[in-house]
């Protein structure tokens, strides 16, 4: 079934979408992981992937995949249509949680080949290898709660990542941004450590590198994250690393608060 939709979003922009089957169906495959499931409810895959107007055609471009949960969509979702790369970790890496995480990666990937064998595995290692991506061939480039990582670099790993996501986008291309978001009234650290980042900055940064922001979503917020626990972001689920101490309470105020930011290459 297809459905044009028509939703107000923050900032008062409008946005429009087509509801689309296909991705329903790919998020509720049963091949996905059961815990990455249960996330669903807070990170509302179908209305993110929406709002970034990817679909079943789409070259799509994942920024630092992690364990693969957006992996687990986009992959049978784009496979026969479509093309998802995704940009991993430098096997030439010297670290080795890098390493290890790549390694985790392919290995999800080699498991299952009828979901993911056409995925093409691109090197992501800011600020020196960035070129996943052959230069206008993508039509959205998407991250996930990974942009305070890059800030460890300063302004200019930040600049060098967004520079490498508009050559990589063809002309109207989708930059997809989610991220912790940092009240506007707290100090923003510049190191990223707390993994909370104020949106004018991503906003200032993206436009620097020549985005235009196109709509901002509430998609992924949630009002009763203060954004400051110890232990930074990672003291909510699904990280919880204070443990027992105060779980009870972390758990209730469930996942952080999140920015959805949908900005376009002119």
């Amino acid at each position: 079934m297809k459905l044009v939709v028509t939703a107000m979003v923050g900032w008062g922009l409008v946005w429009s979408a087509v509801a689309d089957d296909a991705l329903k169906q790919a998020i509720a495959s049963p091949d996905r992981t059961p815990a990455f499931v249960a996330r669903d409810p807070w990170r509302h895959p179908y209305e993110t992937l929406t709002f970034f107007q990817i679909q079943a055609h789409s070259t799509v471009v994942e920024l630092s995949p992690g364990g693969g949960w957006y992996t687990e969509i986009l992959a049978p979702y784009l496979r026969e249509k479509g093309q998802l790369i995704v940009a991993a970790d430098d096997p030439q890496s010297p670290k080795p949680e890098a390493l290890k995480s790549l390694q985790r990666l392919q290995a999800k990937l080699q498991a299952s080949p009828q979901l993911f064998d056409k995925v093409v595995v691109g090197v992501f290692a800011p600020v020196d290898k960035l070129n996943y991506a052959a230069p206008g061939s993508a039509d959205v480039v998407l991250t996930f709660r990974n942009l305070h990582n890059w800030m460890a670099e300063g302004n200019g790993g930040v600049h060098a990542v967004l520079d490498s996501a508009f050559r990589s986008l063809k002309k109207g291309g989708v930059l997809g941004v989610v991220e912790h978001r940092l009240p506007a009234d707290r100090t923003q650290d510049a190191t990223g450590s707390t993994g909370y980042v104020h949106q004018a900055y991503v906003i200032q940064m993206a436009t620097a590198s020549g985005f235009r922001l196109d709509a901002v979503s509430q998609i992924n917020a949630n009002p009763q994250d203060t954004a400051n626990h110890v232990g930074g972001v990672w003291a909510l689920p699904p990280s919880l690393v204070n443990k027992d101490v105060d779980k009870s309470k972390y758990q209730s105020i469930g996942e952080s608060d999140r920015m959805t930011l949908k900005f376009v290459k002119p």
